[in-house]
Formats: C-alpha cells, sequence, structure tokens
C-alpha cells in the first residue's frame, strides 16, 4: 500500500487507511498493540474517534495482535477505554494439541522415546514460537531441550522474565514469589503465604487468577465452592517449568553456571515430569472430546488421592486413572480401593461403571 504525502503521526497514518478502505478492501495488521499505551496512550482515543466516523462505510479487516493478556483485554472490556467494546471478535491462539506435538516431534526424528516427547511439552507446553525454535535448532532429544534452554544466549531464559515484569507492574516481586512457590510444590494457600513470608495472599492470587489467567484453583471433583482442601496450579507447562528452575536458580544463571543449573533440572527430572505427565494425559484425554467431565480427587487429610477421573455421562462410565512414569510402580488394587473411598464418600457415579486404568510413559 502506498501512503501519499508524507504522514507525521500515526494518527494521520490511520485515518488515510480508514478513508483508503471505503474504496478498496483493506487488511491491517497490527503486532503487539498494546505497547502503544507504553509510547502514547492518546492513539487509542484517536484511533476510536477515526473508527467511529469512517468504520460504517469502511472495507477494513483490522487484526490487532498482543501478548499481554491483560492490556488487551483492558483496552478492549474495560468501560472506562477509547476502544472499549468496539472490537467485533476476539482469537486467544491455542497450545499444539498434543496430538500435534507428537507429529511435530516424530516428523522431525522418527526415532524420538516418549521421554523425548514428554519434554517438548513440559518444557514448551505447546507453544508454537518454543516448539519451532527447538525444532529450528536441531534439538530433538530430553537432554538437548534442556542443553538448548539453559545455556548462554538462550531466550528461554529471559523469557518468563520479560512479559510477566511489565504484566505485574512494581508489584512483581510478590507475583514472582507466589509463582515460585507453586511451581516447587506449595500448592496450598497456607503453604504459599509460609513460603513467601506474607500473611494474606488473597488479593494477588486472585489477581493471578482472575486477570492475568496464570493459574488456576484446582478442588477435587465434586467439592463444594468453598471446600478447603484447595490447590493452586500455574496453567501454562513453559512458566511452571521456568519458575520451577530458571527463577528459583537465577543467581546461577547470572553467574553462567549454566551446567550446574542442567544438572539440576535432570537431576529433578523424574519428580517435575511425573506432574507433567498428569498434565498430558489430562490433555490428551480432553482433546478427544468423549468426556463430560475430566480431574482428580483428594481427601481433606491427603490420605486418598486419584490421579484422573474421566466421565463420560453419556455412557454412564467413570474411568479412574493412576499415572506414573513406570507402570511397575502402579498397583491396581491400591486404586481400587481409593475409587470405593471416592465413591463413598462422594456418593457419585451410584450404578456407573468404574473401572481401574494404568498410563504410564509408554501410552503417550
Amino acid at each position: 500500500m502506498f501512503l501519499p504525502g508524507e504522514q507525521s503521526s500515526f494518527k494521520d497514518i490511520f485515518k488515510w487507511v480508514m478513508r483508503y478502505s471505503c474504496e478498496h478492501p483493506t487488511t491491517l495488521v497490527i503486532d503487539e498493540f498494546q505497547d502503544f499505551r507504553r509510547v502514547d496512550a492518546a492513539i487509542f482515543s484517536e484511533m476510536q474517534r477515526e473508527w467511529d466516523e469512517y468504520h460504517s462505510n469502511a472495507k477494513l479487516n483490522l487484526v490487532v495482535c498482543g501478548s499481554l493478556n491483560t492490556l488487551i483485554n483492558r483496552i478492549f472490556r474495560d468501560g472506562k477505554e477509547p476502544l472499549y467494546g468496539r472490537e467485533t471478535g476476539f482469537l486467544k491462539i491455542a497450545p499444539f494439541p498434543t496430538a500435534t506435538l507428537k507429529e511435530i516431534l516424530f516428523d522431525h526424528a522418527p526415532k524420538s522415546t516418549p521421554d523425548d516427547l514428554l519434554a517438548l511439552f513440559s518444557l514448551t507446553g505447546g507453544i508454537a514460537k518454543y516448539v519451532s525454535l527447538l525444532m529450528d535448532h536441531g534439538v530433538r532429544t530430553r537432554d538437548e531441550m534442556i542443553e538448548d534452554m539453559i545455556g548462554e544466549g538462550s531466550i528461554f531464559l529471559e523469557e518468563g522474565r520479560a512479559g510477566l515484569v511489565e504484566e505485574f507492574g512494581k508489584d512483581y516481586g510478590t507475583y514472582f514469589s507466589i509463582l515460585s512457590a507453586i511451581a516447587g510444590g506449595r500448592t496450598e494457600r497456607a503453604e504459599i503465604e509460609r513460603t513467601v513470608g506474607v500473611g494474606d495472599l488473597g488479593g494477588y492470587l486472585q489477581r493471578l487468577e482472575k486477570d492475568y489467567q496464570i493459574i488456576a484453583r484446582n478442588q477435587p471433583l465434586f467439592a463444594k465452592p468453598f471446600a478447603k482442601n484447595l490447590r493452586y496450579r500455574i496453567r501454562d507447562n513453559f512458566y511452571l517449568f521456568w519458575f520451577r528452575f530458571i527463577a528459583k536458580h537465577s543467581a546461577a544463571v547470572e553467574l553462567g553456571a549454566f551446567g550446574q543449573l542442567r544438572e539440576i533440572v535432570r537431576r529433578d527430572w523424574n519428580i517435575f515430569s511425573g506432574f507433567a505427565l498428569e498434565r498430558y494425559f489430562t490433555a490428551k484425554l480432553a482433546e478427544t472430546g468423549l468426556y463430560t467431565r475430566i480431574g482428580g480427587w483428594w481427601d481433606r487429610k491427603g490420605e486418598n488421592e486419584i490421579d484422573l477421573i474421566a466421565e463420560s455421562a453419556l455412557d454412564h462410565v467413570a474411568t479412574f486413572y493412576e499415572i506414573k512414569r513406570n507402570i511397575g510402580n502402579i498397583s491396581l488394587p491400591l486404586l481400587e480401593s481409593k475409587r470405593d473411598t471416592f465413591l463413598r464418600v462422594t456418593g457419585e457415579y451410584s450404578g456407573w461403571q468404574t473401572p481401574c486404568r494404568a498410563l504410564s510413559l509408554a501410552d503417550l
């Protein structure tokens, strides 16, 4: 597209595009749209005026993209903002499904192992950018992924910090401490508050859940909304990895002790990937579209815990799963005992089929 004359501001350019599109169908894509707020917040008001004047006659397909979810939502969904209500649709780019991740990895490396696939899932979260970077770097195995992500010049070292510091603002230190605590296995509110050293983190946790959508509440299936056996989890796999290892060991990153940090990841891999394995199978089952409810269950004392329950209300079947890296570590009789406890305590699934199954790395 040729812009005639000298355009001295974004307002002039946008006004010209709006007028031009009244006669010529046009698509305009603006990436990292939220950055206008930092450059000149008045741009949003200027866009609103030009949009309201011309859009009824314009043939403009305006697409704006942003990587900071909170700011994008605020721009278009906060009633005080100039562009409030002007959007005609929101599209959230989802991670690759597990089947697609598997196809990508085995297309590049047909001899990949299940642990390589689990590493790709747990280290990238299925984010296209991260998967593409690893594949472009010729990285295929679990150890190669760890080497590539934790090393001099790796973008992954700062990737977790870059966007979130701007999202969180001056309170980012507290938010980072909360996320590091959750990534380290402190998932109950009292545990998080003890770890962070702050008496009441309710407001922070609520904002992380509702506004930033980085964490989610995890409750046992059929628990009452305000049940006390609530756990928090980090939604994104990459953030879980980043806060578990890179943020926690930021001093090692600053010293360039990448070899030490990689050994820490390898040392803790079985524990970390064990949790990732549960996420993988939860996602895999959900992607089939065959289930009406999927989740875990645990009692208040933590004596009985079931990794995964997949319910099909159509067939009146609820399948109970135990998930471990090594299938030899799974006891089906023990799972059946936990299932019976679940049925007795909750009173759910009366008259249903309730089979018990084992899932391991071999089932990826």
